[in-house]
């Protein structure tokens, strides 16, 4: 598998308040209001050059009214076999001697959507008669252990973002990638929405024809009208050039679509024009209903900026005269 270890160190660093929420929720009840979040030494030591560092590694220190956290968090992709609890507790022990007067809390977290057979070593012990010399445990997060369902309507955007990682039944797949769109768009600002469906895109490994049929429920449920014109409009990185090159009818139905879920609508103007009068048409049908001869007229014979503001007046508008009029 290939690692998006970089994915993971952007999200925990854009969300470090969600990551505890979410990892130790009972932090702020314990100390208190959070005062500041700091981002610590992100490689640990090594005695050797070639001893393997940890994946992720990502030290995030809490300072609260009441005390300090250190919350550690690795990650493993699906490779448990590398997975050591002596080195852990190695790494853990000079970030308590670096951070003394913190508690560093170690969370291993798995994130591939794979069954274990087998369990790995949450704790260690070294004792003798009654005497405890030492004892070690860490905090073990898999994704798929959550149940995606819990976490349909989260305000954590860090958890709508990891839906498709957690574990739900096949059938409710689409469901669930249009629920980590929506609260995305929902719950963050446009800037972090553009960089993280990016994410969800590549985690939750969406084809592009699952791309066609999300964009398609998108636009015909009203609570994701507004989340379908934005993609529309904005589009990500590769337009419309793909429906071009097939016609288009086609660029309508598939080029459109692969550019507003990841591309920037390249094209020709009149496939841009065709595209847009289509969707813009498709959301009025389903908000109107039928549509007037005179209206799909005046559509078909309206400018680029004419759609895109007819467009953005869609949900303000009372009626479809109202929507239209210049």
């Amino acid at each position: 598998m290939q690692s998006h270890d970089h994915h993971f160190k952007n999200l925990f660093l854009d969300f470090p308040k969600q990551a505890l929420e979410w990892l130790l929720p009972d932090a702020l009840q314990q100390y208190g209001a959070i005062e500041k979040i700091s981002f610590v030494r992100q490689e640990p030591k090594k005695r050797r050059l070639q001893d393997r560092g940890l994946v992720l590694d990502m030290p995030i220190l809490f300072s609260f009214e009441k005390g300090r956290i250190l919350l550690w968090i690795v990650e493993f992709q699906e490779d448990k076999k590398g997975f050591s609890i002596y080195r852990l507790l190695r790494y853990t022990t000079d970030l308590m001697e670096q951070f003394p007067d913190a508690v560093v809390i170690p969370t291993v977290m798995f994130t591939a959507r794979k069954k274990w057979k087998t369990d790995i070593r949450r704790s260690i012990e070294s004792r003798f008669s009654d005497r405890l010399f030492l004892h070690f445990e860490y905090q073990l997060v898999r994704i798929l252990d959550y149940r995606a369902a819990d976490y349909y309507h989260t305000s954590n955007p860090l958890l709508r973002i990891l839906l498709p990682k957690m574990d739900f039944p096949q059938h409710e797949r689409k469901k669930i990638i249009r629920l980590a769109y929506k609260g995305l768009f929902d719950l963050v600002d446009r800037k972090l929405f553009e960089k993280y469906v990016d994410f969800i895109d590549i985690y939750a490994e969406v084809s592009e024809e699952e791309k066609e049929d999300l964009y398609q429920e998108l636009c015909e449920r009203e609570e994701t009208v507004m989340l379908a014109q934005y993609i529309r409009s904005k589009g990500f990185e590769e337009g419309v050039q793909v429906g071009i090159e097939k016609g288009v009818q086609v660029g309508i139905e598939q080029g459109v679509l692969q550019g507003v879920l990841r591309g920037k609508m390249e094209g020709k103007a009149e496939g841009r024009l065709e595209g847009m009068a289509s969707i813009l048409k498709r959301l009025l049908q389903q908000r109107f209903g039928a549509l007037p001869p005179w209206v799909e007229e005046r559509i078909d014979q309206g400018s680029l900026e004419q759609l895109e503001a007819w467009t953005e007046r869609m949900l303000s508008a009372a009626s479809i005269q109202e929507l239209l009029s210049d």
